[in-house]
């Protein structure tokens, strides 16, 4: 019998969170960024009262984009 350790609880959890990612179209993205890009996507989150940074990311490539659309 194969016994559980912390280590593949945590793996566990780590597929089941990437799975329902999966089946809600998405897909996981680890970045380093500077801790003065992390503070700015935090303070963007906290003043827009989003849930978590992956939603003031999106906003922040969003605005991006219409940018570019707009400008050519």
């Amino acid at each position: 019998m194969k016994t559980r350790t912390k280590d593949s609880a945590v793996s566990d959890k780590d597929r089941a969170y990437r799975r329902r990612i999966a089946a809600e179209g998405g897909h996981q993205l680890v970045v380093a960024l500077p801790r003065e890009t992390v503070a700015l996507i935090d303070e963007l989150k906290a003043r827009d009262g989003l849930r978590n940074r992956s939603q003031a990311l999106l906003q922040l490539i969003e605005q991006g984009r219409l940018a570019t659309q707009q400008s050519t």
